[in-house]
């Protein structure tokens, strides 16, 4: 492989049915080879995105014990901040070096599982904090669902498939800090620890620094860096279920800087796409034949997410 493909979405949300043709035939190509892509041609404005990180770099400056008030206990870091070293993954008791906020969706009064969704937590303090995360997490929410649609398209479904049952998922904005490294770290700790994600696409703003790799076929971990208007986008462990591991959600990881930048802090702003809770991920009949018969046992994304967030340290 030795390279993520770069799409223009403009090309899949625009009018021409050729360039959507060809968009399709691409994301096909990339999602069932690597699980990744880089997507430019969005409307996610470079400075919405500079504005965000100027925003978090603010919070994530407050001492430990002003950043821990803004905790909420018993969430599983569904939203608000997450201190440092709690989060694992999945086969790895040692902590990531980092510490997040997380932001999520604000549903209607009247919605009928709203007592399933966090309140968002404020941090009034910072002048336009609030507003700037919830800007963003529209823009990339509208975003992930012009995705969706074409993933959809990729599955032989209707366009609009994902479309409600997305519409009020549970889907997180979560502001990463990777603090400089101190040389105290746990041994064999990392900023990240190789994982794959839970939800049904992620769609990663530009990190400040380098650091991320994806895993490829033949073990090798590809390290990937994005210009300032691209946005990588991945599959997750929901939607390679819902494919019966068609689509691949690949292995990836932020690994620590070298020396010579171990003094540097690292941000990045992964927005994770839900569904609701009650969606099955039972594998599509489009994806389930006799020479690939199901592999994962029914489940819903709720029930997956809960065992999910137990074995990474969050619940």
């Amino acid at each position: 492989m030795g390279e993520i493909l770069t799409l223009d979405v403009s090309n899949w949300t625009g009018p021409d049915s050729i360039e959507q043709k060809g968009f399709v035939q691409d994301l096909k190509k990339a999602f069932t080879e690597i699980g990744f892509v880089i997507i430019k041609g969005h409307d996610v404005s470079h400075e919405l995105q500079a504005r965000a990180y100027r925003k978090v770099d603010e919070f994530f400056k407050y001492p430990v014990d002003k950043k821990a008030t803004y905790n909420r206990k018993g969430t599983g870091g569904e939203r608000g901040y997450t201190s440092f070293g709690i989060e694992h993954s999945k086969d790895n008791p040692i902590g990531d070096l980092k510490e997040f906020f997380q932001y999520g969706p604000t549903v209607p009064a009247d919605y009928p599982l709203k007592e399933q969704y966090c309140e968002n937590v404020s941090v009034p303090a910072i002048a336009g904090f609030d507003e700037t995360l919830s800007e963003l997490f529209r823009k990339l929410n509208g975003l992930g669902m012009d995705m969706l649609r074409a993933i959809a398209v990729v599955l032989e479904q209707d366009e609009n498939y994902f479309t409600e049952k997305v519409r009020y998922g549970n889907s997180k904005l979560r502001a990463i800090h990777y603090p400089p490294l101190r040389g105290n770290e746990p041994p064999n700790a990392v900023r990240s620890a190789e994982h794959e994600d839970i939800n049904l696409i992620t769609l990663l703003i530009g990190a400040s620094n380098p650091g991320l790799q994806v895993k490829q076929m033949n073990g090798e971990w590809l390290p990937i860096q994005t210009k300032e208007d691209e946005i990588v986008v991945n599959v997750g462990d929901m939607l390679q279920r819902l494919t019966n591991y068609r689509l691949k959600s690949t292995t990836h990881r932020v690994v620590n800087p070298p020396a010579a930048l171990a003094t540097t802090t690292r941000y990045s702003m992964p927005f994770f796409l839900h569904p609701v809770s009650d969606m099955s991920l039972e594998a599509l009949p489009s994806c389930v034949n006799p020479d690939h018969p199901a592999i994962d046992p029914t489940t819903t994304a709720g029930e997956y997410l809960a065992e999910r967030l137990r074995q990474i340290g969050l619940k």
